[in-house]
């Protein structure tokens, strides 16, 4: 069992940056593509960004591309997701995921995700 718990969330103003983490207890996180996804109030979960097990694949929304990175540190066990230029439009809560699939492989789809945290409130206000 893999248990994920997602930080860094918060208030920010239009054009600021925050930082989420995403830390794993029970088992390394270093077997598992990871991915970020979001739910706005009233609006369904939808797909953010994704890295591969060893890094050398991302993949991100078309609404994030160029704003939002998407890291990982093995050492520390922890993933994290690098908001720049934060618009109104990215208020949500954020949630981070593992998936148990091929090694450097990535995914969009929140079905591939076997595990999940419990997510962090990102507000951006304009």
């Amino acid at each position: 069992q893999v248990q994920l718990v997602e930080s860094g969330g918060g208030l920010v103003q239009a054009g600021g940056s925050l930082r989420l983490s995403c830390a794993a207890s029970g088992r390394t996180l270093n077997t598992y593509a990871m991915g970020w996804f979001r739910q706005a109030p009233g609006k369904e979960r939808r797909f953010v960004a994704a890295v591969s097990v060893n890094s050398v694949r991302t993949v991100y929304a078309d609404s994030v591309k160029g704003r939002f990175t998407v890291s990982r540190d093995r050492s520390k066990n922890t993933v994290y997701l690098q908001m720049n230029t934060l618009e109104p439009e990215d208020t949500a809560v954020y949630y981070c995921a593992a998936a148990n699939i091929l090694f450097g492989a990535v995914s969009s789809r929140s079905g591939a995700y076997d595990y999940w945290g419990q997510g962090t409130q990102v507000t951006v206000s304009s």
